[in-house]
């Protein structure tokens, strides 16, 4: 299948970014490169890229998408490392960092990668394909209390406990190993009358594919460490897609700000 990727809000970003023609930038989610593509519109030949994806069929789509650019450097790797990738390509600060938070349309288009609930596919959803756990692993080996945590912190599924305890029920006389049995087992585990905004597997699937790929715990000190790479009014852009990402990324930039240690007398902060 064609790796393709609508870049969403790329006008937003790549005002928000403000780019400098030799600068360098990275977008630690490069996907199909749609981003990338026109931040690289904007460098000039002394401007560096550098294109971050878990995702091997991801990065083999940029190159081809990109394949008129020599200034891009491609790295199979994950955002949250930024500062460890940056160090292997001996580079201290960067102009602009681009972040686009979630799960890319042709992962959940591509029928093996198990993150749709449409379809009869096999439970993957890593998006790195070379690690290990999958969630075919997280379904069939975590404990009927896991399952129930991290559907209701990572779907906010009110039925979490209900489909914790049908998953655990079902497992016992077989191995789950499809998205249609999960769908099944899910469906059954939410009373009809409140299947009523939009399908009863949504919440669920996106609460195993963050926790398959690890997205919500490391965010928070990924963006203070994307923040801390950047040189002096450089620019971090991160587009998030639901509360659990964006609640991670305001923190951080709170965080990142600071507090105000003035005295409450003070009628401005000083």
């Amino acid at each position: 299948m064609e790796f393709k990727h609508t870049p969403v809000l790329l006008n937003e970003c790549i005002e928000g970014l403000n780019i400098k023609p030799d600068g360098i930038y990275v977008d630690g989610t490069l996907g199909g490169g749609g981003h990338s593509k026109e931040i690289l519109k904007h460098l000039s030949k002394n401007g560096i890229l550098i294109g971050i994806d878990r995702d091997e069929d991801a990065l083999k789509a940029a190159k081809e998408n990109l394949k008129d650019y020599n200034n891009v450097k491609y790295v199979h790797g994950n955002h949250d490392n930024i500062r460890e990738i940056l160090d292997n390509l001996k580079i201290d600060k960067v102009d602009g960092i681009l972040l686009d938070l979630g799960v890319s349309s042709y992962q959940l288009d591509e029928r093996n990668r198990g993150f749709s609930y449409l379809g009869n596919n096999n439970l993957d959803m890593r998006m790195d394909q070379t690690q290990s756990l999958t969630a075919k692993d997280v379904v069939n080996n975590y404990t009927e209390e896991q399952l129930s945590t991290i559907i209701y912190e990572y779907g906010e599924e009110k039925f979490s406990r209900n489909i914790a305890r049908n998953i655990c029920k079902y497992r016992e006389n077989k191995i789950i190993e499809t998205t249609d049995e999960l769908v099944d087992i899910i469906e059954k585990s939410i009373p009809k009358s409140k299947q009523n905004s939009g399908h009863p597997a949504k919440r669920t699937f996106q609460a195993i594919r963050i926790e398959v790929n690890n997205e919500i715990k490391p965010l928070y000190d990924t963006v203070l460490k994307s923040i801390e790479a950047l040189k002096e009014n450089g620019r971090l852009c991160i587009i998030t897609f639901h509360s659990l990402e964006d609640r991670a990324v305001k923190n951080a930039y709170i965080e990142a700000q600071g507090k105000c240690t003035c005295p409450k007398d003070l009628s401005n902060c000083v």
